[in-house]
C-alpha cells in the first residue's frame, strides 16, 4: 500500500478497503483514483477471448461499409466516442445502417437514395475511424501489430469483394438486393453488438469510481482526461482535436496523404479496372474477378508481420524499448513495391499491350494488394503507437482525408483514363507513389525526433504513465 492509500485509511478505512477489493489505487498526488496495473475490468486485462469477440465484430464493421458521408462521420464520431464510450456507438450505428439500406432500396425516389446513401456513409465511418481506439483500448503494443493487421485485412477485403458481389447480384438479381443483403446482415450484426463491453478506459474508470462514491457516500474523482463538463468543452476540445492533430502534426498529415492515397487507387480502379480487363477479352462479369488478385496479394502481409514479431522479440531479448518506429519494416518494404506495381501494370495494360496475358497485368495488382495493405496496418498501428489514447482523433482526421478523396476521384477517372488512355493515367498513379518511398527513412530516422517535438504524443505518454499503463503497452 502506497503512502497516499495509508493517508486515505487513516480518513476512511471504508474507501481504502473498496479501493483494494477492486483493483484501484490513487495517483501518486492522492488527488485522483486510477487503475490498478492487475485491474480485470481495464480492457488491457480482459480475457482473450471476450478481446477476440469485440475485435472480430468490429472488423467484421469494417468488411461491410459505404463512403458516402464519411467525410462528416470521421469529424463528429470519434471524438464522441473519446468521450461518451464507444460501444453505443456500435450498437445504434449498426443499427441504423440498416434502417438506412431499407431506405435506399425499398422506395423509388431520388430523394430517398441520397438520404439513405449519405445516412449510411456517415455510420460506415465508425469502424474506419473508432474502430482504432477500440484495438488501442483493447490490445497491448505486440499484440496490436496483429489486430491492426487484421482490422485493416477485413477494410481492404470488403472493398475487393465489393465490386464482384456488386456485379454478380445486379446481374443475376437486382442492384436493390444489394442493399437488402447489406441490412440483413448489419440488422443481425446490431443484435450481436449489444453483447460487446465498453471498452473507453477512462468511461469505465469513471464508472467505478461513481460506485464508490455512492458505496461510502463521499466524493471521490476518476483520473479522466477526456472528462468534458459541458458541451462547450466539448465542442472547443474533443470536436476540433481531429483537425488540430491533421494541421499541426507533421506525422499525421503525411500519414494521413498516404492513407488517403492508398485507399484512393483501390476506388479510382473500381472504375477503372473492370473496362481494362474486358479490353483483354473478359466478360463484364469475368472482368470482376480482377478484384481477386489484389485480394490475394493482401494475405502476402503475413509474412511482414512475422518480421514485425522477430524485431520485437529480439528488442525485448537485448532489453531495449521498443519505439513505434521499429514496426515501419512493413511500409520500408510496401512503399517501393506499390511504385513498381503500378509501373508494371501501367505498361502491360492495352493499349500499349495489346497481345500480352492477363497474367502479366494481374502479378502486379497481387504486389499493390499487398503494398497497399502494408500501408494501412503499418500506418495506422504507427499513429496508435505514438497518439495512444488520442489514436481515434488522429485516426479520424486520416479517415477525413481518405474519405474525401476517394469520394472525389472516382469522378473524374473515367475522363482521366479515356483521355490521357489507361497506360499515362496508370503512370501518374505510378509517380506518386513513387514519391511516397521516401517517407518510411523520414520515419525510420527521424520519427522520434518528430514525437518528442509533438505535444499530443508526449501527453498521450504522460497520459499512459498517469493511468498506471506498463511502459511495454505504450
Amino acid at each position: 500500500m502506497n503512502p497516499q492509500s495509508k493517508g486515505l485509511a487513516v480518513e476512511d478505512s471504508l474507501a481504502t478497503d473498496y479501493l483494494s477489493e477492486h483493483h484501484l489505487e490513487l495517483t501518486l498526488d492522492g488527488h485522483y483514483i486510477r487503475w490498478r496495473r492487475d485491474n480485470p475490468i481495464h480492457p488491457r486485462n480482459w480475457p482473450v477471448l471476450r478481446k477476440c469477440f469485440d475485435t472480430g465484430l468490429i472488423c467484421l464493421l469494417d468488411f461491410v461499409l459505404f463512403l458516402l458521408g464519411q467525410v462528416i462521420g470521421s469529424i463528429v464520431l470519434p471524438p464522441w466516442s473519446e468521450t461518451f464510450g464507444r460501444k453505443r456507438l456500435y450498437l445504434i450505428s449498426s443499427a441504423l445502417s440498416s434502417v438506412c439500406c431499407v431506405v435506399v432500396g425499398v422506395p423509388h425516389s431520388l430523394a430517398a437514395v441520397i438520404i439513405g446513401r449519405v445516412g449510411t456513409g456517415m455510420l460506415a465511418a465508425i469502424p474506419y475511424t473508432v474502430g482504432g481506439g477500440s484495438v488501442e483500448d483493447m490490445w497491448s503494443s505486440r499484440p496490436r501489430i496483429w489486430v491492426m493487421f487484421l482490422w485493416t485485412i477485413a477494410s481492404n477485403l470488403g472493398l475487393c469483394i465489393g465490386p464482384i458481389m456488386g456485379t454478380y447480384v445486379s446481374t443475376l438479381l437486382n442492384w436493390r438486393w444489394l442493399f437488402y443483403i447489406y441490412a440483413i446482415i448489419i440488422g443481425l450484426m446490431s443484435v450481436l453488438f449489444t453483447f460487446i463491453r465498453e471498452s473507453r478506459p477512462s468511461l469505465l474508470l469513471t464508472r467505478e469510481v461513481d460506485k464508490l462514491c455512492r458505496y461510502t457516500g463521499k466524493r471521490f474523482q476518476a483520473l479522466n482526461h477526456d472528462h468534458h463538463p459541458d458541451l462547450r468543452t466539448f465542442l472547443k476540445v474533443a470536436l476540433f482535436r481531429p483537425a488540430i492533430l491533421f494541421l499541426r502534426e507533421p506525422l499525421v498529415f503525411i500519414i494521413s496523404i498516404m492513407i488517403a492515397f492508398a485507399f484512393s487507387l483501390l476506388y479510382i480502379f473500381t472504375e477503372a479496372l473492370q473496362p481494362i480487363y474486358q479490353t483483354i477479352g473478359f466478360s463484364h462479369t469475368q472482368s470482376s474477378l480482377a478484384f481477386l488478385a489484389i485480394a490475394c496479394g493482401i494475405w502476402f502481409s503475413t509474412l511482414t508481420r512475422l518480421l514485425d514479431n522477430r524485431v520485437f522479440d529480439t528488442r525485448r531479448r537485448k532489453n531495449l524499448p521498443f519505439k513505434p518506429e521499429d514496426k515501419l519494416l512493413g511500409l520500408a518494404i510496401g512503399a517501393p513495391v506499390l511504385a513498381v506495381s503500378l509501373w508494371w501494370f501501367a505498361w502491360t495494360i492495352p493499349p500499349k499491350a495489346s497481345n500480352t496475358h492477363w497474367i502479366v497485368p494481374s502479378v502486379p495488382l497481387a504486389m499493390m494488394g499487398y503494398a497497399l495493405n502494408e500501408f494501412d496496418t503499418v500506418l495506422y498501428c504507427y499513429l496508435g503507437d505514438c497518439y495512444l489514447s488520442y489514436s481515434a482523433s488522429a485516426t479520424a482526421a486520416v479517415a477525413f482525408l481518405r474519405a474525401l478523396l476517394s469520394g472525389v476521384f472516382p469522378l473524374f477517372t473515367k475522363q482521366m483514363f479515356e483521355g490521357l488512355t489507361a497506360n499515362v493515367a496508370v503512370s501518374v498513379l505510378a509517380a506518386l507513389a513513387t514519391v511516397f518511398c521516401i517517407v518510411p527513412p523520414l520515419f525510420i530516422f527521424y520519427g522520434e525526433r518528430i514525437r518528442d517535438r509533438s505535444p499530443f504524443a508526449k501527453h498521450s505518454v504522460f497520459i499512459a504513465g498517469e493511468l498506471g499503463n506498463k511502459e511495454e503497452d505504450y
